[in-house]
């Protein structure tokens, strides 16, 4: 460790930042409070350089705790901040779980912000542990629309299944006897314009065929079958009292209202997440199937990938995993996925994946593998699997700076 070194740990809440100045002996210089804002960041920044003034230092470390939107503003004031830069000032973020760990080794210390300020600050001193450096803006901007991204897509899913049960009480027959999704664009404009049954039920199969093609934009490959199916579970289902069904419609019409809006919304993060990748040199979209937004969710939240020993290190923080049941000499098939992990990066790699399948032969065959293997849950189980082996390519291809190539190698990027 060099001799002039000056860690800076912070401990940070909503309302201030406990501060401990430790030199590389682990002697304290000072420590003290200020507010968590932008007047208390700048008068830290200045006791930062006072501290320093007249010395020769060659290392600066400044170090918090990861609590979410608290340590977000002071972690990258102190990144961004020119004066830090050119001092060669390096701001890490740590897991508050690693800093209780860490404060095991101090058996008499109490629980107060000081004391969490002064184990943070020797943390850093200790250099060897696992740290994260503060990403750059790109990638904090990225992360919060994969997130955001992430948490749209789940609520319209919410809302599909809501549709969905409505729709059995308008027509109970429809997802037994239709194929097509409900969901498409034309499918939705039926039900948001609340036909009665009776009405559809009256329609020709002509006019119902012209009516799908029409909204569908000429996406049905039969639309007289689709038509003549409708109709079918139309003239099976049960009817409703008109106010019922008044009730219904609207309750459909809402529904497919919020659905189309969140889908207009994905479709603009989408076209930012497009816009920042496409200033990002990355190597993961040189993977079939992998396009600007799975790229962006992979890397987002896994940051830099140096923090990771391993590419197991890399799945077993995405909760890529199943849970092995066994009691003697009897082993459980049906097991479920580690609910443990980063959600997002889970998400977005079990994504990747399904995309990936369809495009790579080698992760279809897996999958395929995969899927045959047990009786349950044979999809999630092979979606999950692959996602585990898709993971191997991830670390390669992020580690080494590389491209993909179909023989499963990889190689430098021109």
């Amino acid at each position: 460790m060099p001799p002039h070194a000056l860690f800076v740990g912070l401990d940070v809440s909503s309302f201030d930042i406990k501060v401990c100045l430790l030199d590389s002996e682990g002697v304290k210089l000072s420590s003290f409070t200020v507010s968590n804002d932008l007047p208390g960041a700048t008068a830290l920044r200045e006791a930062i350089f006072r501290t320093m003034d007249g010395q020769s230092v060659e290392v600066l470390k400044i170090g918090l705790e990861s609590t979410s939107v608290y340590s977000f503003h002071p972690a990258m004031f102190f990144h961004q901040d020119e004066e830090l830069r050119k001092l060669g000032a390096q701001v890490f973020v740590m897991n508050p779980k690693q800093i209780a760990n860490f404060k095991k080794s101090y058996p008499d210390m109490d629980k107060t912000d000081e004391i969490d300020a002064f184990v943070i600050a020797d943390y850093l001193r200790f250099g060897r542990l696992s740290m994260s450096v503060v990403k750059e803006s790109q990638y904090v901007a990225l992360q919060q629309l994969t997130r955001s991204r992430y948490q749209l897509v789940h609520q319209m899913t919410k809302e599909k299944q809501h549709f969905l049960q409505h729709l059995s009480y308008k027509c109970n027959t429809f997802q037994e006897n239709v194929e097509s999704s409900v969901f498409g664009q034309a499918m939705m404009d039926l039900f948001f314009e609340k036909y009665s049954l009776e009405e559809l039920a009256q329609m020709s199969i002509e006019d119902l065929a012209d009516y799908l093609q029409t909204k569908g934009k000429n996406g049905f490959h039969d639309p007289e079958k689709v038509a003549k199916s409708i109709q079918k579970a139309v003239r099976s289902s049960y009817r409703l009292d008109k106010v019922v069904e008044d009730s219904i419609d609207l309750i459909l019409g809402t529904i497919i209202e919020l659905i189309r809006t969140m889908k207009a919304q994905i479709k603009q993060i989408d076209k930012a997440i497009t816009k920042i990748m496409a200033g990002l040199p990355n190597t993961l979209q040189s993977t079939p199937g992998i396009g600007p937004v799975f790229a962006a969710g992979i890397i987002a939240e896994i940051g830099q990938i140096e923090r990771f020993e391993a590419e197991a290190k890399i799945a077993k923080y995405a909760g890529l995993y199943w849970r092995k049941h066994q009691s003697g000499r009897f082993t459980a098939d049906d097991t479920s996925l580690s609910r443990n992990g980063n959600q997002y990066l889970r998400y977005y790699l079990v994504e990747a994946a399904n995309s990936v399948r369809r495009h790579v032969p080698e992760y279809q065959a897996y999958y395929e593998k995969k899927y045959r293997e047990v009786p349950k849950h044979q999809h999630k189980r092979a979606l999950v699997l692959t996602a585990r082996k898709l993971v191997r390519l991830v670390d390669a291809l992020l580690r080494n700076h590389q491209i993909y190539t179909p023989q499963g190698s990889v190689k430098h990027e021109a």
